[in-house]
């Protein structure tokens, strides 16, 4: 007991709840000042976050390594059935009920964490050579990105399949794929990108193009830049807020908080806020010097750093009206609770994966050197 107290005090990486609290704290303050209500609920989410945060890491996840592809395969299961036994909310069928109760969950926010672990599994079990993965083995780990891709995107959720199929072939590029495999998606891609739009995006998601693409941008976005603009450099007390005041910023809590967070703490407030995800993003980034050939680990950190590049990127941009209108939160910043307990499992992993790193690695060499001497 004594030796994980020690190794949780010597291999914690503190810098990533120091970087992520204040996040989360400046949240629950918007939160509660634009609903009571929705604070309260906010904050149950928060403390069944901070279970799960606990639950991973706490479980030994390179004991259990050989039920990552279990997992996986389930959570593709759950995806199916969506099709089968999915509820339908504002036309899309993407949730299924809970049987006896009133709840429901999402199987595309469950499926994020098996995602990420399974493709850590399939890395770790393979490395790639020296110059990069070549076709053959780049094929079998797409296969995996693009079946959920496909599930998700059917039920239809665009947006979350997307921020999968970038993260899954973005840890692929950090890890090692031949440049030439690169070169000729980026060639297919360009040239089948008309048909791609006229044949496979729906009506409403041509839609969230062309009023991206359009002179004049919809109402959502224009609200949100009055906001913004109304914020100045220090931001407005919470009366002269009127964008949020007086609910003309639509969504103010969840896809349009940071709109909502600038005009009470202005352009000042706005740029800590971006610098807590840079410098979180560049520290995660910052590990795989530090992890060297510990490839479940890698992949991993890497994809839970893509999560917040893409999840931050996009919805700052819709904000600002640099990028169409979708349903992609801010990460622990957003109200809701999916959003933020998937991000406190991925966190949950992650710190697990440092602070025991060196345990586990014990373990191992023991282990080998009883068998060695055999």
């Amino acid at each position: 007991m004594f030796r994980l107290d020690r190794i949780i005090i010597t291999h914690f990486d503190y810098v990533q709840p120091i970087l992520i609290f204040p996040i989360i704290l400046t949240s629950f303050f918007l939160i509660f000042e634009a609903n009571a209500f929705l604070a309260e609920k906010q904050f149950t989410y928060f403390c069944f976050g901070f279970l799960a945060f606990c639950f991973f890491f706490f479980l030994p996840i390179r004991k259990f390594i050989w039920l990552i592809p279990i997992t996986y395969w389930l959570t593709i299961f759950l995806l199916l059935s969506v099709d089968i036994f999915g509820v339908e909310k504002l036309g899309a069928k993407r949730w299924i009920q809970i049987p006896f109760t009133h709840f429901t969950i999402q199987p595309s926010e469950i499926f994020k964490p098996a995602f990420i672990l399974m493709l850590a599994y399939l890395i770790n079990q393979n490395p790639p050579p020296k110059n990069g993965y070549k076709v053959k083995n780049f094929l079998k780990l797409s296969f995996y990105i693009l079946l959920p891709f496909v599930l998700i995107v059917k039920e239809p959720d665009l947006g979350s399949a997307m921020v999968l199929l970038i993260v899954g072939f973005g840890v692929l590029f950090i890890i090692g794929v031949n440049y030439k495999i690169w070169l000729s998606i980026l060639l297919i891609l360009g040239l089948s990108s008309p048909l791609i739009y006229a044949y496979f995006l729906k009506p409403y998601q041509k839609q969230r193009i062309h009023d991206f693409l359009s002179e004049k941008p919809s109402y959502q976005v224009i609200q949100s830049m009055i906001a913004i603009g109304n914020g100045g450099l220090t931001g407005k007390s919470q009366d002269q807020a009127t964008q949020t005041h007086f609910k003309f910023l639509p969504i103010a809590t969840s896809d349009f908080i940071f709109a909502y967070m600038i005009e009470r703490l202005g352009f000042i407030g706005g740029l800590i806020l971006v610098l807590l995800y840079i410098l979180l993003i560049f520290h995660l980034l910052s590990l795989n010097y530090k992890l060297k050939e510990d490839y479940f680990s890698k992949v991993l950190i890497n994809c839970v750093a893509l999560f917040i590049f893409i999840y931050t990127a996009v919805n700052i941009s819709m904000t600002l009206g640099f990028a169409p209108v979708v349903g992609i939160p801010l990460p622990f910043f957003s109200y809701g609770g999916s959003s933020f307990t998937i991000f406190m499992i991925f966190f949950g992993i992650t710190q697990h994966l440092i602070t025991f790193r060196y345990f586990w690695l014990d373990k191992t060499a023991t282990k080998t050197s009883k068998l060695l001497s055999r």
